[in-house]
């Protein structure tokens, strides 16, 4: 969103495959961001998030083509279709019941922003309607000394862009691109505070190739300016509209490794995003294998390992569904990649509708489409892959560095597997697991396939085992001090490091590491978990199965002696022996609380 090169597109007629006209909503709601104004991020028709202190809950624009393909709406509720479970052709028997969640976030955004109609009177945010806002950044004041400004490339609702050139020093002559936002759009403490986080994260997140290159913010008494690298190659969007739509798989897989990238590298330092479509990715130049650059960090923010997210925040059609249930982290940006790597492969939309409401209904509760054109003639591989991004479970989604280890993407061009700290979460987790649950893991993860285990490979080689094969602690703080950036001080990622106190006086082979990082909840989203389970157990059985009475059991997995307890826990152990059963060996892989079994 406006940050680097743009400029008016013209309006298209028809859309890539034949009809259809639809409204881009945007949804923001609680902790944003600014994103300018400017050329960059608007679609063909589609208006961006409204920014800067008044963004909108949905911005609708008068009925336009649609830049991706849409069916007729006389299709949308055909029982008949063969495509009756999906999107945009489900067939809902009922309305759906729950309120769209654009009420709520009108209201919310009123009181937030001060975006009120013009015949309302303004709604005061605490006591900054009578003691005034600080306004106050603590930026520079010599822009002017600084730069040059040049021509307006872009305009949005809050802000604008333009061109500048460095007056002096080593940079002098070169263009930058430099985002202004007037302080008169601020019109409450939180846009303020917008302001303030956007600048914190650009000047956090530094050294990665796909990441667009942050120079400095300044202030005067009138403005924010947000001075950034210049990308003159246009968005990624121009680009799939200019090939009607559709992208061949490899050049398909060229976009998806540079995105899943920039986006892992994010992910590590604890910073999500939170509006990854096509419009926030720019190329550098006009070159065909231009380098691609994320952009616009106005809605993003820091998060930590275990902390979960609640405002609604983002564009709708690239909206996760856990978004919407207001408890989300790093996996709704796996979600939006896995829109947009739909939209490469197909041309389309995977969730479509005329109406916000619409929209959101067909996040939480349609599947995508795998059967029309061109998905017949695509690879079982390319299929896998979106479907494992678009996996409405987040815990059985991919991460991004895990889908840069996909058969369908891992090698190409020579991509390189990040390291994940999602790694690190599941050791934590198995660290504190009982010695039943280390044994029930240990055996699944004796049955992972090749490509399974490739992932684990490239993390391990990541964490640079000692000469005896084996990481301990130390090798993870190690691995993570070579990639920190300042904002995963902030998001506090080495904290939750140095809590795996476990690991701090032992080690861990690639065996055990297997079983500590090994994901079943992800296993369990895949056609052959149940084979998977069985072998499994069949391994267990051999290993580590022994009888148990109901009270070691319930101690073994850290559960109180409540009789509630008790009688659900006689399902998981055989009669005949005493042994666990199969159900409880299942059960016991996904790991038990008090909370479980409070829902059982």
């Amino acid at each position: 969103m406006g940050l680097c090169h743009g400029k008016p597109r013209p309006t298209i007629d028809g859309d890539l495959n034949g009809g259809g006209s639809a409204e881009e909503v945007v949804v923001v709601v609680g902790a944003g961001g600014v994103g300018g104004g400017g050329g960059v991020g608007k679609g063909v028709a589609l208006p961006s998030p409204a920014r800067n202190g008044e963004r909108r809950a949905e911005e609708i624009s008068k009925p336009s083509p649609f830049p991706f393909y849409t069916p007729s709406p006389a299709r949308l509720f055909n029982k008949n279709s063969s495509s009756a479970n999906s999107t945009p052709r489900r067939f809902f028997k009922r309305p759906f019941p729950p309120p769209s969640p654009a009420k709520h976030i009108r209201a919310a955004l009123a009181r937030r922003h001060g975006s009120v109609k013009p015949n309302e009177v303004a709604i005061p945010e605490g006591s900054e309607a009578e003691y005034g806002l600080d306004k106050s950044f603590a930026f520079s004041k010599h822009f002017a000394s600084k730069y040059e400004l040049g021509d307006e490339i872009g305009r949005g609702h809050f802000g604008y862009t333009c061109t500048a050139r460095f007056k002096k020093g080593e940079l002098r002559g070169q263009q930058v691109a430099v985002k202004i936002i007037p302080k008169a759009k601020m019109t409450t403490a939180i846009a303020i505070e917008d302001v303030r986080r956007e600048v914190k994260i650009l000047r956090a997140l530094t050294g990665h190739s796909n990441l667009v290159q942050f120079y400095d913010a300044y202030e005067d008494h009138d403005n924010v300016y947000i001075v950034m690298e210049l990308c003159e190659g246009g968005e990624l969007l121009d680009r799939i509209l200019a090939r009607g739509g559709k992208y061949s798989e490899d050049d398909a897989k060229a976009v998806m490794v540079q995105i899943l990238n920039v986006v892992a590298f994010c992910h590590l330092q604890g910073v999500v995003h939170r509006d990854l479509k096509p419009e926030n990715f720019l190329f550098t130049t006009k070159d065909e294998n231009s380098q691609l650059k994320a952009i616009d960090f106005g809605l993003s923010d820091f998060v930590k390992p275990e902390e979960r997210l609640n405002d609604i925040v983002g564009s709708a059609y690239y909206v996760a569904p856990e978004v919407l249930h207001r408890s989300y982290s790093t996996e709704a940006d796996v979600w939006s990649i896995g829109v947009i790597a739909y939209i490469l492969l197909c041309g389309s939309r995977p969730f479509w509708a005329r109406t916000e409401s619409g929209i959101f209904r067909a996040v939480l509760k349609a599947d995508p489409s795998f059967d029309e054109p061109p998905w017949p003639s695509l690879s079982s591989e390319a299929k896998d892959f979106v479907r494992r991004l678009l996996n409405k479970d987040l815990r059985k989604r991919m991460s991004a560095a895990q889908a840069l280890s996909h058969p369908w993407i891992r090698n190409y061009n020579n991509a390189k597997v990040p390291l994940d700290v999602l790694v690190f979460k599941l050791i934590k987790a198995y660290l504190r697991s009982s010695s039943l649950r280390k044994a029930a893991l240990r055996a699944l993860s004796k049955t992972l396939t090749v490509d399974e285990v490739y992932y684990l490979r490239e993390q391990f080689t990541l964490l640079e085992p000692n000469k005896n094969g084996c990481i301990s602690l130390d090798n993870i703080r190690m691995a993570l001090s070579k990639h920190a950036t300042e904002a995963m001080k902030e998001s506090r990622v080495l904290e939750f490091v140095n809590s795996m106190s476990a690991l701090q006086y032992r080690k861990m082979d690639f065996e055990e590491f297997c079983a500590a990082a090994i994901s079943v909840h992800q296993l369990e989203g895949l056609d052959r978990w149940e084979q998977h389970a069985r072998s499994a157990y069949e391994l267990f059985e051999k290993d580590g199965n022994r009888a148990l009475v109901i009270e070691e059991l319930a101690t073994e997995l850290g559960l109180a002696p409540a009789a509630p307890v008790h009688t659900v826990l006689h399902d998981w152990i055989r009669q005949a022996d005493g042994k666990l059963s199969f159900l409880g060996f299942v059960k016991l892989l996904h790991g038990v609380s008090s909370r479980s079994f409070a829902k059982a």
